[in-house]
């Protein structure tokens, strides 16, 4: 029985990438190494963080924001990200509501990216159960996907200029097994994208027992590698916004 490998994104068609996440270092656990991908050939990428982190580390909160958001700009410029917004959302208590959501539609509709990069808001994970800030931000980040293109919706920013925008593809970091598509990182993306993990250092040696990333990132690729067909490579979950819901189109066909 052949076994079937995940395609590519269809990168070629994208121009702009969104990338929201809650923390500083959770694009860094892999995803980045996509990113470098696509900014190597010529896709703009951006990232949106939620908060700064500061409920992260022993150290002060403020000492915390403050060296967690440089080692983010480090990271960032790594993998070729010159656009990094940091919110001030409380970290450790990210709310989902309005208010977050107000904040990521107001980011897509500045940016105006063809794709919008979430995380999952799953309570449980192949790694355990998922962190409450995680999940908050992954669904309204979903959420805010859709209110940007909307007019209706926080109108008081197309008062202000930020027309509605509609993003054609919404992807989430996956899993063999979970993932629709994938990013070959093999190379130079890769080493990268370790090395994006290396600026979080402070935060990394504050965290007990925590692999050096040059140990875990390559066995991860490698994994989802074999989804793929190729040495290395990100996964993802992709939803093409814009076409026709599977259901409609089976249903055209009978």
């Amino acid at each position: 029985m052949t076994r079937m490998t995940l395609p590519a994104l269809p990168e070629e068609s994208f121009q702009r990438v969104l990338c929201v996440v809650a923390h500083p270092d959770d694009m860094e656990y892999g995803a980045s190494a996509a990113v470098a991908r696509w900014t190597a050939r010529g896709i703009e990428v951006a990232y949106l963080l939620l908060t700064r982190g500061e409920a992260g580390m022993p150290n002060a909160p403020e000492e915390t924001a403050r060296l967690r958001v440089a080692e983010q700009r480090a990271a960032c410029a790594v993998v070729g990200v010159d656009d990094l917004t940091v919110l001030d959302h409380p970290d450790g208590v990210l709310i989902y509501g309005l208010d977050l959501r107000r904040d990521i539609c107001r980011a897509i509709r500045r940016f105006k990216p063809d794709v919008v990069l979430g995380t999952g808001y799953e309570v449980e994970t192949p790694f355990g159960f998922d962190q409450a800030d995680h999940r908050a931000a992954g669904l309204a980040t979903l959420d805010a996907v859709r209110d940007a293109g909307n007019r209706w919706v926080f109108p008081e920013q197309v008062d202000e200029g930020l027309e509605p925008h509609s993003a054609r593809w919404y992807v989430v970091p996956g899993l063999p097994g979970f993932a629709s598509h994938g990013v070959d990182v093999t190379g130079d993306p890769l080493l990268r994208g370790i090395a994006s993990l290396d600026a979080h250092a402070a935060y990394l040696a504050a965290l007990p027992g925590h692999p050096a990333p040059a140990d875990f990132i390559p066995k991860l690729t490698a994994m989802n590698g074999k989804a793929m067909g190729v040495e290395h490579a990100v996964l993802f979950r992709a939803h093409d916004l814009q076409a026709p819901p599977e259901f409609f189109t089976e249903a055209m066909q009978d």
